[in-house]
């Protein structure tokens, strides 16, 4: 049997009709930037998420980056993040102008541990990113009292976390703002670039769409210099085809880590994720932490099973900063975690059969 990572083909060819017709009308409708087609997701994104407000943008960093500055972010500033995140979460910060400040993170839950965030925050510090990491979002209670305490500003980065909850409050709901990234293999993503800022503070809402659009308040009237960030039409209109289908791939995917869990409860070397009780994962990822994952990884390609690396160096480890002075031993859960987790497949349609045969195969080639 052959296991791929994910699977966008299956996905698309149900979709196919309803994704033809967005095409087809922007086409036939000359409308391709902004319109009803962007204002009618923003709504409904919004809805999902239980915010006031959704900008989209032209990518999640995009929304990460414009979130930030949006909430006042600028240069000379500091920025509490982890290290065991995509790139995208430090660039956006360094691209406000601020510098980032790495926490290191729990080794049960992979993300930040709360209590080394207060022992990082100097009179720099304007705001803290925690990152949603595989699907499961950070104890923003204790996050948003520290930022509180200390005048901080919170942006969550849920690029992985669509559809996740936290106490019963949705992922990208709990911040002063939030991040969503759309790329394809997202739990929401479109067929090609987009992303989202979510927020319920108006000035923040505002201060997003002229950063998105050059920074017009209307066409050729320009309040501050922006970017040229905006969602186009025509994946605005596929993400509103595919968000009616959000909660139902959610809960496959939820029904899929139970499965893979279950299986691999028991199992010698394996474990994964913890997800405390007040976490709803949406399992963007599922990863395994094992030793010697290089070696399970090369076996489990040789009997057809795909799998990925997320992410094997972490951020304060990359040539991009080296600058920082930071070496090796400086966030060593982060480190460990970076050369043990493997990510197996995880789809909504992977099926039973797919993933008894995963663990079959990880029992074997251990």
């Amino acid at each position: 049997m052959s296991v791929p990572f994910l699977d966008l083909k299956t996905q698309h060819a149900e979709l196919y009709p309803e994704i033809e017709k967005v095409v087809r009308e922007a086409v036939l409708n000359a409308a391709f930037i902004g319109g009803a087609s962007v204002n009618e997701f923003e709504k409904e994104f919004a809805a999902f998420c239980g915010t006031a407000h959704s900008v989209g943008v032209g990518s999640g960093t995009d929304a990460l980056r414009f979130a930030l500055t949006a909430c006042g972010v600028k240069s000379g500033d500091e920025v509490i993040t982890v290290p065991n995140t995509f790139i995208a979460t430090t660039e956006a910060i360094t691209q406000a102008g601020a510098a980032p400040v790495f926490v290191d993170i729990d080794p049960g839950t992979f993300n930040i541990d709360v209590d080394r965030i207060e022992e990082k925050i100097t009179p720099k510090t304007k705001a803290i990113v925690p990152v949603h990491l595989y699907g499961q979002c950070a104890d923003m209670d204790r996050i948003l009292a520290i930022a509180k305490r200390r005048g901080l500003k919170v942006v969550e980065d849920a690029c992985q976390a669509h559809g996740a909850t936290y106490r019963g409050k949705m992922a990208g709901s709990m911040g002063d703002a939030a991040a969503f990234s759309f790329y394809p293999g997202k739990n929401l993503g479109a067929c090609g670039e987009g992303g989202a800022i979510t927020t319920s503070d108006d000035g923040v809402a505002a201060h997003s769409r002229m950063l998105r659009d050059h920074g017009q308040i209307k066409k050729y009237y320009h309040s501050i210099e922006g970017y040229n960030g905006r969602l186009d039409a025509i994946q605005a209109g596929i993400l509103r085809v595919k968000l009616k289908r959000l909660g139902g791939w959610v809960k496959s995917r939820r029904k899929n880590a139970a499965l893979y869990k279950d299986l691999l409860a028991g199992v010698e070397g394996i474990s994964v994720q913890h997800e405390p009780d007040w976490a709803e994962n949406a399992y963007h990822l599922f990863v395994i932490r094992v030793k010697g994952r290089d070696v399970l990884q090369e076996r489990l390609s040789g009997m057809g099973v795909a799998t990925a690396l997320h992410y094997p160096v972490p951020l304060h480890l990359q040539d991009a900063y080296r600058h920082m002075g930071l070496r090796k031993g400086d966030f060593p859960v982060s480190e460990a975690a970076a050369e043990e987790i493997l990510s197996l497949p995880m789809f909504p349609e992977l099926t039973e059969e797919q993933i008894r045969y995963v663990v079959e195969s990880i029992k074997k080639a251990l």
